[in-house]
Protein backbone atom coordinates (compact mmCIF):
# COMPACT_ATOMS: atom_id res chain seq x y z
CA UNK A 1 0.00 0.00 0.00
CA UNK A 2 1.28 3.03 -0.90
CA UNK A 3 2.01 6.22 1.57
CA UNK A 4 -1.62 7.93 2.10
CA UNK A 5 -3.54 5.27 -0.62
CA UNK A 6 -7.51 5.64 1.13
CA UNK A 7 -8.92 3.04 2.84
CA UNK A 8 -12.66 2.68 3.31
CA UNK A 9 -14.02 0.38 6.42
CA UNK A 10 -17.39 -0.16 7.36
CA UNK A 11 -18.79 -2.55 9.84
CA UNK A 12 -22.69 -3.57 9.40
CA UNK A 13 -24.84 -1.05 10.96
CA UNK A 14 -26.60 -2.12 13.97
CA UNK A 15 -30.06 -2.37 14.94
CA UNK A 16 -30.73 0.11 17.87
CA UNK A 17 -31.05 -0.27 21.67
CA UNK A 18 -30.79 1.30 25.13
CA UNK A 19 -27.30 0.22 25.29
CA UNK A 20 -24.73 -2.01 23.13
CA UNK A 21 -23.64 -5.77 24.40
CA UNK A 22 -20.41 -6.58 24.24
CA UNK A 23 -21.03 -8.79 21.66
CA UNK A 24 -22.51 -6.29 19.12
CA UNK A 25 -19.18 -4.10 20.22
CA UNK A 26 -17.09 -7.67 19.28
CA UNK A 27 -17.96 -6.48 15.51
CA UNK A 28 -16.98 -2.91 16.04
CA UNK A 29 -13.40 -3.68 17.65
CA UNK A 30 -12.52 -6.15 15.41
CA UNK A 31 -13.11 -3.50 12.56
CA UNK A 32 -11.29 -0.88 14.16
CA UNK A 33 -8.43 -2.73 14.75
CA UNK A 34 -8.59 -3.08 11.06
CA UNK A 35 -8.51 0.44 10.57
CA UNK A 36 -5.85 1.37 12.98
CA UNK A 37 -3.60 -1.43 11.36
CA UNK A 38 -4.31 0.85 7.87
CA UNK A 39 -3.55 3.28 9.22
CA UNK A 40 -0.01 2.59 10.86
CA UNK A 41 0.86 1.36 7.54
CA UNK A 42 0.13 4.79 6.18
CA UNK A 43 -3.09 4.60 4.71
CA UNK A 44 -5.96 7.20 4.71
CA UNK A 45 -8.52 5.72 6.43
CA UNK A 46 -12.27 6.18 6.58
CA UNK A 47 -13.89 4.26 9.12
CA UNK A 48 -17.85 3.94 9.23
CA UNK A 49 -20.20 2.37 11.60
CA UNK A 50 -23.43 3.49 12.80
CA UNK A 51 -27.34 2.48 13.61
CA UNK A 52 -29.97 1.14 11.47
CA UNK A 53 -32.61 2.90 13.20
CA UNK A 54 -36.14 2.69 10.58
CA UNK A 55 -36.98 -1.01 11.81
CA UNK A 56 -40.86 -1.47 12.87
CA UNK A 57 -39.83 -2.30 16.46
CA UNK A 58 -38.96 1.20 17.01
CA UNK A 59 -42.19 2.70 15.60
CA UNK A 60 -44.28 0.04 17.75
CA UNK A 61 -41.97 0.64 20.95
CA UNK A 62 -42.55 4.57 20.42
CA UNK A 63 -46.47 4.10 19.51
CA UNK A 64 -46.30 2.33 23.40
CA UNK A 65 -44.82 5.05 24.83
CA UNK A 66 -47.13 7.83 23.05
CA UNK A 67 -43.63 9.61 22.01
CA UNK A 68 -42.21 10.28 18.88
CA UNK A 69 -39.96 7.40 17.85
CA UNK A 70 -37.04 10.35 17.49
CA UNK A 71 -37.51 10.70 21.15
CA UNK A 72 -36.78 7.18 21.73
CA UNK A 73 -33.72 6.37 19.95
CA UNK A 74 -32.33 9.66 20.18
CA UNK A 75 -31.25 9.21 23.85
CA UNK A 76 -30.03 5.44 22.89
CA UNK A 77 -27.77 6.80 19.86
CA UNK A 78 -25.98 8.86 22.37
CA UNK A 79 -25.26 6.17 24.28
CA UNK A 80 -24.37 3.72 21.40
CA UNK A 81 -21.82 6.57 20.43
CA UNK A 82 -20.46 7.62 23.80
CA UNK A 83 -19.87 3.39 24.63
CA UNK A 84 -17.83 3.00 21.13
CA UNK A 85 -16.27 6.53 22.09
CA UNK A 86 -14.64 4.60 25.59
CA UNK A 87 -14.06 1.25 23.41
CA UNK A 88 -11.86 3.69 21.30
CA UNK A 89 -13.60 2.93 18.48
CA UNK A 90 -11.54 5.40 16.14
CA UNK A 91 -14.95 6.11 13.35
CA UNK A 92 -14.92 8.55 10.74
CA UNK A 93 -18.40 9.29 11.00
CA UNK A 94 -21.51 7.30 13.25
CA UNK A 95 -24.05 7.07 11.02
CA UNK A 96 -27.97 7.25 11.70
CA UNK A 97 -29.94 6.43 9.22
CA UNK A 98 -31.77 9.02 9.93
CA UNK A 99 -29.74 11.28 9.06
CA UNK A 100 -31.07 13.69 5.96
CA UNK A 101 -28.16 12.92 3.74
CA UNK A 102 -28.91 9.14 4.16
CA UNK A 103 -32.92 9.71 3.43
CA UNK A 104 -31.47 11.54 -0.28
CA UNK A 105 -29.40 8.50 -0.75
CA UNK A 106 -31.39 5.76 -0.07
CA UNK A 107 -34.09 7.51 -2.20
CA UNK A 108 -31.30 7.79 -5.07
CA UNK A 109 -30.69 4.57 -4.96
CA UNK A 110 -34.19 3.37 -5.58
CA UNK A 111 -35.09 6.09 -8.48
CA UNK A 112 -32.20 4.29 -10.01
CA UNK A 113 -33.72 1.02 -9.52
CA UNK A 114 -36.60 2.14 -11.11
CA UNK A 115 -34.98 3.40 -13.85
CA UNK A 116 -33.08 0.34 -14.62
CA UNK A 117 -36.62 -1.55 -14.95
CA UNK A 118 -36.11 -3.27 -11.66
CA UNK A 119 -38.47 -2.27 -9.62
CA UNK A 120 -42.32 -3.62 -9.45
CA UNK A 121 -45.27 -3.37 -7.43
CA UNK A 122 -46.62 -6.47 -6.27
CA UNK A 123 -48.63 -8.81 -3.15
CA UNK A 124 -46.05 -10.63 -1.02
CA UNK A 125 -47.41 -13.02 2.00
CA UNK A 126 -45.29 -15.17 4.09
CA UNK A 127 -43.30 -15.08 7.80
CA UNK A 128 -41.57 -11.82 8.94
CA UNK A 129 -39.20 -11.96 11.54
CA UNK A 130 -39.13 -9.00 13.47
CA UNK A 131 -35.42 -9.72 14.88
CA UNK A 132 -34.02 -9.83 11.29
CA UNK A 133 -36.34 -7.48 9.68
CA UNK A 134 -36.65 -10.20 7.09
CA UNK A 135 -39.56 -12.38 5.26
CA UNK A 136 -38.69 -16.24 6.10
CA UNK A 137 -39.23 -18.85 3.79
CA UNK A 138 -40.85 -21.74 5.19
CA UNK A 139 -37.07 -24.30 4.81
CA UNK A 140 -35.81 -20.83 6.69
CA UNK A 141 -37.56 -21.84 9.74
CA UNK A 142 -36.60 -24.25 12.45
CA UNK A 143 -39.47 -25.60 14.36
CA UNK A 144 -41.62 -22.48 13.03
CA UNK A 145 -39.24 -19.93 14.44
CA UNK A 146 -36.37 -18.12 13.15
CA UNK A 147 -32.86 -20.10 14.10
CA UNK A 148 -31.38 -16.48 14.97
CA UNK A 149 -34.28 -15.42 17.14
CA UNK A 150 -35.91 -18.49 18.76
CA UNK A 151 -37.64 -17.00 21.23
CA UNK A 152 -39.93 -14.25 18.65
CA UNK A 153 -43.02 -15.76 16.68
CA UNK A 154 -42.91 -14.82 13.28
CA UNK A 155 -45.85 -12.51 12.03
CA UNK A 156 -47.77 -13.73 8.91
CA UNK A 157 -47.90 -10.71 6.66
CA UNK A 158 -49.53 -10.17 3.53
CA UNK A 159 -48.77 -6.42 1.95
CA UNK A 160 -48.95 -4.62 -1.50
CA UNK A 161 -44.46 -3.75 -1.90
CA UNK A 162 -42.44 -2.83 -4.11
CA UNK A 163 -39.76 -5.79 -5.06
CA UNK A 164 -36.41 -5.35 -6.48
CA UNK A 165 -35.97 -8.14 -9.73
CA UNK A 166 -33.17 -9.61 -7.55
CA UNK A 167 -33.67 -12.96 -9.84
CA UNK A 168 -32.62 -10.45 -13.33
CA UNK A 169 -29.21 -10.41 -11.55
CA UNK A 170 -28.76 -14.24 -11.52
CA UNK A 171 -26.00 -14.89 -14.29
CA UNK A 172 -24.07 -11.79 -13.33
CA UNK A 173 -23.58 -11.94 -9.53
CA UNK A 174 -22.65 -16.36 -10.83
CA UNK A 175 -19.79 -14.26 -13.03
CA UNK A 176 -19.21 -12.20 -9.97
CA UNK A 177 -17.71 -15.02 -7.94
CA UNK A 178 -16.52 -16.73 -10.77
CA UNK A 179 -14.28 -14.26 -11.69
CA UNK A 180 -13.79 -12.91 -7.87
CA UNK A 181 -14.03 -15.54 -5.21
CA UNK A 182 -12.60 -13.76 -2.38
CA UNK A 183 -15.35 -11.21 -2.80
CA UNK A 184 -16.69 -12.88 0.27
CA UNK A 185 -14.57 -14.18 2.66
CA UNK A 186 -13.98 -16.36 4.63
CA UNK A 187 -14.78 -19.47 2.18
CA UNK A 188 -16.75 -21.16 4.32
CA UNK A 189 -19.08 -18.45 4.66
CA UNK A 190 -18.73 -17.86 0.66
CA UNK A 191 -19.80 -21.61 0.46
CA UNK A 192 -23.23 -21.12 1.90
CA UNK A 193 -23.73 -17.66 -0.07
CA UNK A 194 -22.80 -20.04 -3.36
CA UNK A 195 -25.15 -22.74 -2.16
CA UNK A 196 -28.05 -19.94 -2.28
CA UNK A 197 -27.07 -18.66 -5.46
CA UNK A 198 -27.36 -22.16 -6.89
CA UNK A 199 -30.78 -22.52 -5.55
CA UNK A 200 -31.79 -19.43 -7.85
CA UNK A 201 -32.35 -16.37 -6.42
CA UNK A 202 -35.71 -14.53 -5.81
CA UNK A 203 -36.86 -11.18 -6.08
CA UNK A 204 -37.32 -9.46 -2.40
CA UNK A 205 -39.70 -6.66 -1.16
CA UNK A 206 -38.38 -3.26 -0.82
CA UNK A 207 -41.25 -1.32 0.82
CA UNK A 208 -43.73 -1.09 3.77
CA UNK A 209 -47.27 0.20 3.32
CA UNK A 210 -48.95 2.00 5.87
CA UNK A 211 -46.25 2.49 8.27
CA UNK A 212 -45.29 6.45 9.16
CA UNK A 213 -41.62 5.71 10.49
CA UNK A 214 -38.96 5.87 7.45
CA UNK A 215 -37.77 7.32 4.44
CA UNK A 216 -40.92 8.08 2.08
CA UNK A 217 -40.79 5.56 -1.60
CA UNK A 218 -40.11 7.48 -4.50
CA UNK A 219 -43.40 8.31 -6.39
CA UNK A 220 -45.58 6.47 -3.64
CA UNK A 221 -45.32 7.79 -0.18
CA UNK A 222 -47.93 5.46 1.02
CA UNK A 223 -45.06 3.00 1.09
CA UNK A 224 -41.53 3.74 2.93
CA UNK A 225 -38.39 2.18 1.72
CA UNK A 226 -37.67 -1.21 3.67
CA UNK A 227 -34.71 -1.91 5.21
CA UNK A 228 -32.13 -3.35 2.66
CA UNK A 229 -32.15 -0.37 0.52
CA UNK A 230 -32.42 1.55 3.99
CA UNK A 231 -29.91 0.22 5.48
CA UNK A 232 -27.32 -1.36 3.32
CA UNK A 233 -27.15 2.34 1.08
CA UNK A 234 -25.16 3.84 4.11
CA UNK A 235 -22.35 2.52 3.05
CA UNK A 236 -22.18 4.60 -0.16
CA UNK A 237 -24.23 7.63 2.06
CA UNK A 238 -20.85 7.70 4.14
CA UNK A 239 -18.83 7.76 1.03
CA UNK A 240 -20.45 11.26 -0.01
CA UNK A 241 -23.72 9.43 -2.68
CA UNK A 242 -25.15 11.34 -3.79
CA UNK A 243 -24.49 14.72 -3.73
CA UNK A 244 -20.09 14.74 -3.21
CA UNK A 245 -18.81 13.20 -6.27
CA UNK A 246 -15.09 14.30 -4.91
CA UNK A 247 -16.00 12.02 -1.60
CA UNK A 248 -17.13 9.03 -3.99
CA UNK A 249 -14.03 9.33 -5.99
CA UNK A 250 -12.03 9.07 -3.42
CA UNK A 251 -13.16 6.88 -0.98
CA UNK A 252 -16.01 4.41 -3.27
CA UNK A 253 -15.20 1.49 -3.61
CA UNK A 254 -15.14 0.41 -0.05
CA UNK A 255 -12.20 -1.68 0.58
CA UNK A 256 -14.08 -3.68 3.37
CA UNK A 257 -17.23 -4.35 4.56
CA UNK A 258 -16.83 -6.10 8.14
CA UNK A 259 -20.49 -7.83 8.81
CA UNK A 260 -21.86 -10.56 11.20
CA UNK A 261 -21.75 -14.03 8.88
CA UNK A 262 -26.27 -14.12 9.62
CA UNK A 263 -26.29 -11.44 7.05
CA UNK A 264 -23.93 -12.43 4.17
CA UNK A 265 -26.87 -13.10 1.99
CA UNK A 266 -27.84 -9.39 2.00
CA UNK A 267 -24.07 -8.10 1.24
CA UNK A 268 -23.19 -10.72 -1.13
CA UNK A 269 -26.08 -11.05 -2.99
CA UNK A 270 -28.83 -8.28 -2.53
CA UNK A 271 -26.22 -5.57 -2.15
CA UNK A 272 -23.94 -6.40 -5.29
CA UNK A 273 -26.96 -6.43 -6.91
CA UNK A 274 -28.46 -2.95 -6.41
CA UNK A 275 -25.28 -1.25 -6.84
CA UNK A 276 -25.31 -3.03 -10.09
CA UNK A 277 -28.66 -1.79 -10.62
CA UNK A 278 -27.61 1.52 -9.52
CA UNK A 279 -24.29 1.71 -12.28
CA UNK A 280 -21.88 2.15 -9.59
CA UNK A 281 -18.58 -0.18 -8.46
CA UNK A 282 -18.78 -3.08 -6.33
CA UNK A 283 -17.02 -2.79 -2.94
CA UNK A 284 -13.78 -5.21 -3.23
CA UNK A 285 -14.73 -7.68 -0.17
CA UNK A 286 -17.01 -8.78 2.87
CA UNK A 287 -15.55 -10.13 5.27
CA UNK A 288 -18.01 -12.14 7.93
CA UNK A 289 -17.27 -13.37 11.22
CA UNK A 290 -18.67 -15.80 13.39
CA UNK A 291 -20.12 -14.99 17.07
CA UNK A 292 -19.26 -15.07 20.46
CA UNK A 293 -21.60 -17.96 22.21
CA UNK A 294 -22.47 -18.81 25.38
CA UNK A 295 -22.01 -22.13 25.93
CA UNK A 296 -22.54 -22.77 22.08
CA UNK A 297 -25.89 -20.36 21.87
CA UNK A 298 -25.70 -17.21 20.17
CA UNK A 299 -25.92 -14.14 22.34
CA UNK A 300 -28.55 -12.04 22.23
CA UNK A 301 -31.31 -9.53 24.89
CA UNK A 302 -33.86 -11.91 23.91
CA UNK A 303 -32.00 -15.22 24.97
CA UNK A 304 -30.81 -12.87 28.29
CA UNK A 305 -27.19 -14.17 28.07
CA UNK A 306 -25.67 -10.51 27.05
CA UNK A 307 -22.65 -9.15 28.66
CA UNK A 308 -22.77 -5.61 29.50
CA UNK A 309 -19.36 -4.09 28.02
CA UNK A 310 -19.21 -1.39 30.77
CA UNK A 311 -19.30 -3.68 33.26
CA UNK A 312 -16.86 -5.80 31.68
CA UNK A 313 -14.68 -2.61 31.07
CA UNK A 314 -14.72 -2.23 34.74
CA UNK A 315 -12.97 -5.40 35.61
CA UNK A 316 -10.14 -6.14 32.77
CA UNK A 317 -10.05 -2.02 31.39
CA UNK A 318 -11.50 -1.29 27.66
CA UNK A 319 -7.81 -2.34 25.91
CA UNK A 320 -8.00 -5.79 28.66
CA UNK A 321 -11.47 -6.31 26.90
CA UNK A 322 -10.03 -5.76 23.50
CA UNK A 323 -8.04 -7.96 23.35
CA UNK A 324 -9.85 -10.12 25.50
CA UNK A 325 -12.57 -10.92 22.53
CA UNK A 326 -10.51 -10.78 19.71
CA UNK A 327 -7.99 -13.25 21.13
CA UNK A 328 -10.20 -15.67 22.18
CA UNK A 329 -12.90 -15.59 19.39
CA UNK A 330 -11.46 -16.41 16.00
CA UNK A 331 -12.60 -13.65 13.79
CA UNK A 332 -13.75 -16.17 11.17
CA UNK A 333 -15.96 -18.46 13.03
CA UNK A 334 -17.73 -19.17 16.53
CA UNK A 335 -16.22 -19.57 19.80
CA UNK A 336 -17.52 -19.96 23.55
CA UNK A 337 -16.87 -17.00 25.66
CA UNK A 338 -16.84 -17.17 29.51
CA UNK A 339 -15.65 -15.21 32.65
CA UNK A 340 -13.13 -17.90 33.84
CA UNK A 341 -11.58 -17.51 29.88
CA UNK A 342 -11.27 -14.08 30.18
CA UNK A 343 -9.49 -14.35 33.47
CA UNK A 344 -7.29 -17.23 32.63
CA UNK A 345 -6.20 -15.08 28.89
CA UNK A 346 -6.01 -11.98 30.49
CA UNK A 347 -3.51 -12.43 32.96
CA UNK A 348 -1.41 -15.48 31.19
CA UNK A 349 -1.09 -13.07 27.83
CA UNK A 350 -1.27 -9.49 29.08
CA UNK A 351 -0.43 -9.46 32.51
CA UNK A 352 2.00 -12.34 32.68
CA UNK A 353 3.79 -12.53 29.36
CA UNK A 354 3.53 -9.65 28.07
CA UNK A 355 3.13 -7.50 31.65
CA UNK A 356 6.15 -9.34 32.97
CA UNK A 357 8.24 -8.92 29.47
CA UNK A 358 7.73 -4.97 29.89
CA UNK A 359 8.53 -4.75 33.62
CA UNK A 360 11.50 -6.50 33.81
CA UNK A 361 13.32 -4.89 31.07
CA UNK A 362 12.39 -1.22 32.14
CA UNK A 363 12.99 -1.93 35.65
CA UNK A 364 16.44 -3.62 34.81
CA UNK A 365 17.58 -1.11 32.36
CA UNK A 366 17.01 1.78 35.06
CA UNK A 367 18.84 -0.44 37.95
CA UNK A 368 21.90 -1.65 35.87
CA UNK A 369 21.93 0.93 33.58
CA UNK A 370 20.12 4.20 34.65
CA UNK A 371 17.96 3.79 32.52
CA UNK A 372 20.47 4.31 29.43
CA UNK A 373 20.01 1.22 26.91
CA UNK A 374 23.24 0.88 24.30
CA UNK A 375 22.24 0.63 20.61
CA UNK A 376 20.91 -2.34 19.84
CA UNK A 377 23.24 -3.41 16.84
CA UNK A 378 26.08 -3.94 19.30
CA UNK A 379 23.90 -6.96 20.34
CA UNK A 380 25.19 -9.53 17.93
CA UNK A 381 25.67 -12.82 19.94
CA UNK A 382 23.95 -15.88 18.38
CA UNK A 383 20.92 -15.54 20.79
CA UNK A 384 20.44 -11.97 20.24
CA UNK A 385 20.47 -12.52 16.29
CA UNK A 386 17.87 -15.44 16.68
CA UNK A 387 15.67 -13.18 18.78
CA UNK A 388 16.09 -10.52 15.94
CA UNK A 389 14.95 -13.33 13.35
CA UNK A 390 11.89 -14.31 15.85
CA UNK A 391 10.80 -10.66 15.92
CA UNK A 392 11.12 -10.40 12.17
CA UNK A 393 9.30 -13.54 11.68
CA UNK A 394 6.47 -12.73 13.83
CA UNK A 395 5.62 -9.27 11.88
CA UNK A 396 5.67 -11.41 8.50
CA UNK A 397 3.36 -13.24 10.24
CA UNK A 398 1.35 -10.53 11.80
CA UNK A 399 1.19 -8.61 8.33
CA UNK A 400 -0.04 -11.60 6.42
CA UNK A 401 -2.85 -12.78 9.02
CA UNK A 402 -4.29 -8.84 9.30
CA UNK A 403 -4.15 -9.04 5.48
CA UNK A 404 -6.72 -11.94 6.11
CA UNK A 405 -8.65 -10.36 8.47
CA UNK A 406 -7.64 -13.33 11.01
CA UNK A 407 -7.29 -11.13 13.77
CA UNK A 408 -6.90 -13.71 16.42
CA UNK A 409 -3.99 -15.51 14.49
CA UNK A 410 -1.92 -12.04 14.16
CA UNK A 411 -2.54 -11.10 18.28
CA UNK A 412 -1.13 -15.25 18.49
CA UNK A 413 1.98 -13.86 16.51
CA UNK A 414 2.35 -11.50 18.56
CA UNK A 415 2.77 -13.09 21.96
CA UNK A 416 4.86 -15.56 20.73
CA UNK A 417 7.37 -12.93 20.25
CA UNK A 418 6.42 -12.03 24.09
CA UNK A 419 7.09 -15.42 25.02
CA UNK A 420 10.56 -15.82 22.64
CA UNK A 421 11.72 -12.50 24.33
CA UNK A 422 10.89 -13.80 28.21
CA UNK A 423 12.83 -17.42 27.02
CA UNK A 424 16.07 -15.33 25.89
CA UNK A 425 15.76 -12.87 29.28
CA UNK A 426 15.81 -16.32 31.31
CA UNK A 427 18.65 -17.41 29.11
CA UNK A 428 20.43 -14.44 28.92
CA UNK A 429 20.12 -13.52 32.82
CA UNK A 430 21.17 -10.00 32.71
CA UNK A 431 21.24 -9.92 36.40
CA UNK A 432 23.67 -12.68 36.86
CA UNK A 433 25.75 -11.00 33.95
CA UNK A 434 26.13 -7.72 36.50
CA UNK A 435 26.83 -9.88 39.39
CA UNK A 436 29.34 -11.56 37.67
CA UNK A 437 30.86 -7.92 36.21
CA UNK A 438 29.89 -7.94 32.44
CA UNK A 439 27.97 -4.85 32.48
CA UNK A 440 28.78 -4.07 28.34
CA UNK A 441 27.11 -7.18 27.86
CA UNK A 442 24.28 -6.92 30.00
CA UNK A 443 23.81 -3.82 28.52
CA UNK A 444 23.58 -5.64 25.20
CA UNK A 445 20.53 -7.87 26.67
CA UNK A 446 18.60 -5.12 28.23
CA UNK A 447 18.90 -3.32 24.86
CA UNK A 448 17.94 -6.36 22.56
CA UNK A 449 14.86 -7.39 25.37
CA UNK A 450 13.50 -3.73 24.71
CA UNK A 451 13.82 -3.68 21.08
CA UNK A 452 11.56 -6.57 21.27
CA UNK A 453 9.13 -4.71 23.31
CA UNK A 454 9.05 -2.04 21.22
CA UNK A 455 8.08 -4.11 18.40
CA UNK A 456 5.30 -5.39 20.16
CA UNK A 457 4.17 -2.32 21.97
CA UNK A 458 3.28 -1.47 17.52
CA UNK A 459 2.01 -4.72 17.12
CA UNK A 460 -0.16 -3.91 20.18
CA UNK A 461 -1.64 -0.52 18.59
CA UNK A 462 -4.42 -1.90 17.04
CA UNK A 463 -6.04 -3.81 19.17
CA UNK A 464 -5.15 -2.04 22.95
CA UNK A 465 -4.02 1.05 21.76
CA UNK A 466 -3.82 2.66 25.33
CA UNK A 467 -1.72 0.01 26.99
CA UNK A 468 0.57 0.20 23.57
CA UNK A 469 1.29 4.02 23.91
CA UNK A 470 2.08 3.27 27.66
CA UNK A 471 4.34 0.60 26.89
CA UNK A 472 6.16 2.78 24.16
CA UNK A 473 6.81 5.47 26.79
CA UNK A 474 7.80 3.70 29.55
CA UNK A 475 10.15 2.07 26.93
CA UNK A 476 11.55 6.09 26.47
CA UNK A 477 10.82 5.22 22.09
CA UNK A 478 7.29 7.18 22.55
CA UNK A 479 5.14 6.13 18.85
CA UNK A 480 5.53 8.57 16.19
CA UNK A 481 1.81 8.44 15.52
CA UNK A 482 -1.29 9.60 16.86
CA UNK A 483 -4.15 8.52 19.00
CA UNK A 484 -5.71 6.67 16.37
CA UNK A 485 -2.53 4.88 14.71
CA UNK A 486 -2.39 7.82 11.70
CA UNK A 487 0.57 10.18 11.35
CA UNK A 488 3.46 7.45 11.39
CA UNK A 489 6.32 6.88 9.27
CA UNK A 490 4.70 3.34 8.33
CA UNK A 491 4.65 0.37 9.77
CA UNK A 492 7.48 -1.65 7.92
CA UNK A 493 9.59 1.64 9.24
CA UNK A 494 8.50 0.85 12.88
CA UNK A 495 9.12 -2.75 12.46
CA UNK A 496 12.80 -2.49 11.08
CA UNK A 497 15.01 -3.89 14.35
CA UNK A 498 17.22 -0.97 15.39
CA UNK A 499 14.78 1.55 14.38
CA UNK A 500 14.14 2.77 17.75
CA UNK A 501 15.35 5.85 18.69
CA UNK A 502 19.13 6.27 18.66
CA UNK A 503 19.86 6.65 22.14
CA UNK A 504 17.04 5.09 24.68
CA UNK A 505 16.49 6.58 28.33
CA UNK A 506 13.66 4.39 29.81
CA UNK A 507 11.23 5.49 32.29
CA UNK A 508 9.71 3.78 35.45
CA UNK A 509 7.96 0.61 35.19
CA UNK A 510 4.36 0.70 36.30
CA UNK A 511 2.25 -2.22 35.20
CA UNK A 512 0.29 -1.61 32.18
CA UNK A 513 -2.17 -5.06 32.79
CA UNK A 514 -2.36 -5.40 36.21
CA UNK A 515 -3.35 -9.06 36.98
CA UNK A 516 -6.92 -9.76 37.71
CA UNK A 517 -8.27 -11.73 40.77
CA UNK A 518 -11.42 -13.00 40.27
CA UNK A 519 -13.38 -15.66 41.83
CA UNK A 520 -15.11 -17.55 38.88
CA UNK A 521 -17.93 -19.92 39.47
CA UNK A 522 -16.71 -23.46 38.92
Amino acid sequence: MAERDPYYLTTAIFYPSPKPALHSMFEAIGADMIARYRRLLGADVRFLTGLDEHSANVERDAREKGIDPHELIDPWAATWKATFERYGISFDRFIRTTDPDHAAASTEMVRRAQASGDVYQGVYSGWFCTGCNEFKTDQQLVNGRCPDHPSLEPLWLEENNYFFRLSAYQERLEKLYEENPSFCEPEHFRNEVLGWLKDGLRDFSISRSGATWGIPFPGDPGHRIYVWFDALTNYVTGAGFPNDPAGMEKWWPADLHVIGKNITRFHCLYWPAMLMSAGLPLPKQVFAHGFMLDRGEKMSKTAGNVRDPDETAETFGVDGVRYMVLREVPFDRDADVSTEAFVRRYNADLANDLGNLVNRTVSMSRRYLDGHLPPVADATQAADRELQATAERVAAAYHDAMERHHLHEALAAMMELAQAANGYAEGQAPWGLVKAGEEARAGQVLAVMAEACRFIGHLLAPVAPTGARTLLEQLGAPPPYDARGAGGPGLDALLAWGSGPAQWTTGTAIPIFPRVELEVPA
